[in-house]
């Protein structure tokens, strides 16, 4: 087993990331709230459309997906519910990678965004031109890519994951032998090498949310709430992890707050995921990991400043407009639906193999 970080004599110089500031949208009234998201509930209706909101994103948003029959998920159940779905429109709240995935999956229904600019760090740590060059120069490695990567990186992809599902795949991989290069975060992907013992090349990417987490302080935490379970999305670096009662994905982590027996939960993610977790558990106290501490720069502050980007307002003008809609290059799309629909049919094999027991 080897595994190693690509160093800066091995990957292209990627530019650095400009994280913007988190969005401070109009506070509303009860009933300009009230009234706005009547509005869009009538024009889901009148344009046969759902909304599709991730985890993290406003809790506006996942309210109102869920009134209206839409999906409130992590990116892979985003990514299976748009194809089970009859509409004609597919409204995606989250960042562009979850709407490419969208249209790749949907070519015939129209994918609307709030805000076309909501981008995510790991996409853009993982240019298409570098990183399929990189790909070119060793053949004989299978390319893994995490769903968090644009339609031209999946496009050369042989795989793409979500945290969700990446373990049972990269185990099935190393199971058959194969060398991996795995992009575009750094952490996750050596979670997956730890926890499956895989040959792996690891792309220097990470999540800026994620990174911000510190062990030290959530070692603090942990003592001064002793009978709290500490739950670390993997994307998390290897230290806070190791602090972790629970890894897993965002649906994973919800999952934990419903069963374990718990009283108190320090959660390690974007906070966007509080809003199901108390839905799902209502008798339970969250509490946010610390992000701050040595080193500590509080860029994100456990909130995604790109899912931030998504709002009632600007979710409302889309609708009015048409305007964001996530068009795919038919010759990138029929390349990067392969890896998609690679990943999907595993889960739903790997789903029925577990109903089975």
């Amino acid at each position: 087993m080897s595994s190693s970080i690509i160093g800066p004599e091995d990957f292209p110089k990627i530019k650095s990331i400009a994280i913007p500031p988190h969005p401070e949208n109009p506070l509303l009234s009860s009933a300009q709230k009230e009234k706005l998201t009547q509005d869009i509930e009538g024009m889901l209706v009148n344009q046969n459309a759902v909304l599709v909101a991730h985890y993290y994103t406003h809790a506006d948003l996942q309210e109102l997906a869920e009134r209206t029959g839409g999906c409130v998920a992590d990116s892979l159940e985003m990514a299976r519910f748009g194809t089970r779905q009859k509409a004609d429109t597919l409204v995606v709240a989250g960042v562009r990678f979850m709407g490419e995935t969208a249209k790749i999956l949907n070519p015939e229904k129209r994918v609307l965004m709030p805000d076309l600019s909501a981008t995510c760090s790991l996409d853009e740590a993982c240019p298409a031109e570098g990183f399929i060059e990189f790909c070119d120069q060793h053949p004989d490695h299978t390319v893994v890519v995490y769903a968090n990567t644009s339609a031209r990186v999946k496009a050369r992809a042989d795989w793409v994951v979500t945290s969700g599902i990446a373990v049972p795949i990269i185990e099935h991989l190393a199971a058959r032998g194969e060398k991996i290069i795995w992009a575009p975060d750094k952490h996750l992907g050596n979670y997956l090498r730890q926890s499956t013992g895989a040959e792996m090349v690891l792309w220097p990417g990470s999540c800026i949310v994620h990174e911000e987490f510190k062990s030290v302080a959530l070692a603090r935490m942990a003592k001064l709430h002793p009978d709290a379970a500490i739950l670390v999305h993997p994307e998390s670096p290897e230290s806070v992890i190791a602090e972790a009662d629970v890894v897993g994905s965002t649906t994973a982590l919800i999952n934990a707050v419903r069963s374990l027996p718990n009283k108190r939960f320090i959660v390690a993610t974007d906070k966007g995921i509080f809003y199901k977790m108390q839905q799902a558990a209502p008798d339970k106290i969250l509490i946010e990991a610390p992000t701050v501490g040595e080193g500590a720069t509080c860029q994100a502050c456990a909130e995604c400043p790109w899912m931030g980007m998504n709002n009632l307002q600007n979710l409302a003008e889309v609708l009015k407009t048409g305007n964001n809609e996530i068009f795919i290059d038919p010759a990138i799309r029929e390349k990067a639906v392969i890896p998609i629909k690679r990943m999907l049919d595993f889960a739903e094999k790997l789903k029925n193999a577990r109903n089975k027991d």
